[in-house]
């Protein structure tokens, strides 16, 4: 079978790459077509695949500014000539799902979120505050242009895969379509090469991107009251406000090699998980290493944390987050770290293939898939 991988961009290491590099593995004759492709971040299987980039990868800030080009993307994203295929595969949270699919193939979109900057995020990313007046202008006026374009091409896809159920009820309400869940498979190999973790480092850890979304906010302000140590480790777009005035007790790492990255959440009492996720690949890998999780109880969170392995908290609150880790506490006594792998292991790569490939056969036996109601 003849195969095109479409992914929005390739100019950071994180969740949807590493869903990316799965497909990539399962189809190593592939093509990787994307709007946008910085090799530096890039792990060595993808900087040795054939990666085609559109014409917007050749402006000299793209990379770097990638978001101010939304507005532009539906257009680059026509330009991707996938060539003669018979599947393409995308793996979308903007406008990859978008790409046209020459006549006979099949298109099989892997959503992780429909166009995360013009519906549920948009104002964690251009709300007051969030990024600069010209950016925020230039997303409001064509954000219905580009909400649009999302609605419309749903049509080019055959069949949808979420994953996470959060996301298959947005596809539902967004495109009116019916979308099976396929959970985002962990390294696992990467993270129980180790022992079991024990916490004996005594911190807690905040760890991932620095987005609007994550709520770093909220855990340094609950920890702020708490006096607990709390360690934050990434780099991203956070408010300079969040880290201009930290107490004592909050360390921030900036960004840690992903070499050193099991060996931190190891020595971690426990991952503080505070924003809304889609789906969110750090809990599982702390729960690979063998490590609890203190999460918001929404998103994708709920649909990988169990109640004997994390403790929730129901609100976005200072009160709420330090009321969980308080509670944690007595949480701790009980928990069991074989249990937090085991729990991992569910979402193995394995797994992901088997589903990958199941839908991939049904993809082939009928017609596009429509929502019921």
């Amino acid at each position: 079978m003849r195969v095109a991988l479409v992914h929005d961009w390739l100019i950071t290491w994180r969740g949807g790459e590493k869903v990316l590099a799965a497909m990539a593995r399962r189809f190593p004759d592939a093509t990787i077509h994307t709007l946008l492709h910085d090799p530096s971040d890039m792990p060595a299987e993808l900087k040795a695949r054939r990666i085609h980039a559109s014409p917007l990868n050749a402006l000299p800030f793209a990379t770097k500014r990638h978001r101010w080009l939304l507005p532009l993307f539906p257009a680059a994203a026509q330009t991707l000539d996938v060539g003669d295929v018979d599947l393409v595969l995308s793996s979308s949270h903007c406008v990859a799902k978008s790409v046209r699919v020459p006549k006979g193939a099949r298109h099989l979109a892997y959503v992780h979120a429909p166009l995360r900057y013009m519906w549920d995020r948009y104002d964690d990313y251009f709300g007051p505050g969030k990024a600069s007046l010209p950016a925020r202008v230039a997303a409001r006026v064509s954000r219905p242009m580009l909400r649009a374009f999302d609605v419309a091409t749903n049509a080019r896809v055959d069949a949808f895969l979420a994953n996470s159920r959060h996301v298959a009820l947005q596809i539902a309400e967004r495109y009116h379509r019916h979308a099976t869940v396929l959970y985002p498979p962990v390294e696992l190999d990467r993270f129980v090469q180790g022992p079991l973790g024990d916490g004996a480092g005594g911190y807690f850890l905040c760890l991932g991107a620095l987005a609007p979304y994550k709520r770093i906010d909220l855990a340094i302000e609950a920890f702020r009251e708490l006096g607990a140590p709390l360690w934050i480790a990434g780099t991203g777009q956070a408010s300079s406000a969040w880290l201009s005035s930290l107490p004592k007790n909050v360390r921030v790492l900036g960004q840690v090699p992903d070499a050193e990255v099991p060996a931190l959440l190891r020595g971690a009492r426990a991952l503080v998980f505070p924003g809304v996720e889609d789906f969110g690949l750090t809990p599982l890998e702390a729960l690979a290493c063998g490590r609890p999780v203190i999460a918001f109880a929404g998103g994708g969170a709920l649909e990988t944390v169990t109640e004997d392995v994390g403790v929730f908290f129901g609100e976005q609150t200072v009160p709420s987050l330090v009321d969980a880790v308080r509670r944690f506490d007595a949480f701790e006594r009980t928990f069991s770290s074989v249990a937090a792998r085991v729990r991992a292991a569910r979402f193995d790569e394995a797994s992901f293939i088997e589903g990958l490939d199941a839908a991939i056969a049904r993809v082939f036996g009928g017609s596009p898939q429509r929502a019921s109601g």
